[in-house]
């Protein structure tokens, strides 16, 4: 299994109180070296321009890249930029389009992408909810372009709906989106009727669901969706914010859920795509459990 990071996601730092913050992804590096030392780790590159044009309008790309500040820069109420916020965005993006090439070239058949920012808010044309670039769904788009693929499924377990990615590919019958996310939560979206060209699908969870709820959507209505389109590639935007000591939600999760749809997924992948996953990190803001949810989710990874 390869582990792509970058020593520069660390050099995002928005003002000292906000949680996306670089002791995330300090705490999940750590706590995989501890317990997985033979993990191969890789620096993540930058992504290119082309590689951010196929989700995201130039508009974005200027304003994430170009914007002449000193200190820091809101771009919105919760999302902010300092001075090497623009290269851990290109790193972080850069990381996923090196982990589908190394599973896609067979060089290993899973990735993990231990990077921030997160990615799954970003739309086409807006940074926003602590998200700078889409690192998914670049990903995702690289896969399609640069190997053919025509089958990609992207699962989001994250609490928080990732309403850019689903806005990018709603229109995009090679990709399938799943996503479970608690209801009633930022930024509001991810309803049932949301379907796109029939590639969207989403269940809410009401606050307080446990990981009894979790796994019964998942089993009886998710699973089945994606194993019966047959994926050539399965990515994940893996979020450990549906913890139940997580701050920014309602929901009940264990590490052990969020292990448990990992296998799940594996055995899925096993089945249609010759194992192929790439995975990225996305939220997660108890850092106790940040760490444990990740180490387990990347340990269900390797079995």
């Amino acid at each position: 299994m390869l582990i792509f990071s970058h020593s520069t996601c660390l050099g995002h730092a928005p003002a000292s109180d906000h949680p996306e913050s670089p002791e995330r992804l300090r705490v999940v590096t750590e706590s995989l070296h501890k317990h997985f030392p033979d993990l191969e780790w890789r620096e993540a590159p930058r992504a290119s321009l082309p590689d951010l044009q196929r989700v995201h309008h130039p508009s974005l790309i200027d304003t994430i890249l170009s914007t002449d500040f000193e200190g820091q820069h809101w771009l919105d109420p919760d999302t902010l930029m300092c001075t090497d916020s623009p290269e851990a965005a290109l790193r972080a993006a850069g990381a996923g389009i090196a982990a589908v090439d190394a599973v896609m070239d067979g060089e290993n058949p899973i990735a993990f992408c231990a990077v921030r920012p997160p990615g799954h808010h970003a739309t086409p044309d807006a940074a926003m909810g602590f998200c700078l670039f889409n690192n998914v769904a670049i990903a995702a788009a690289y896969a399609c372009t640069r190997y053919g693929l025509e089958r990609v499924t992207i699962v989001d377990f994250d609490v928080h709906h990732g309403n850019g990615t689903q806005d990018i590919f709603q229109e995009d019958g090679r990709v399938k989106y799943f996503s479970t996310h608690q209801a009633g939560l930022y930024p509001e979206t991810g309803t049932l009727y949301e379907r796109g060209v029939g590639n969207i699908f989403n269940a809410l969870l009401p606050p307080g669901s446990d990981g009894f709820r979790f796994r019964n959507v998942w089993e009886d209505a998710l699973l089945p969706e994606i194993n019966q389109f047959k994926p050539q590639l399965l990515m994940i935007s893996a979020g450990f914010d549906a913890h139940m000591h997580d701050p920014m939600a309602d929901l009940m999760l264990e590490a052990d859920d969020f292990a448990w749809l990992t296998r799940e997924l594996r055995k899925i992948a096993d089945r249609h795509s010759g194992g192929r996953i790439v995975s990225t990190l996305e939220g997660g803001y108890d850092l106790e459990a940040l760490a444990e949810c990740t180490t387990a989710h990347v340990g269900a990874l390797r079995e």
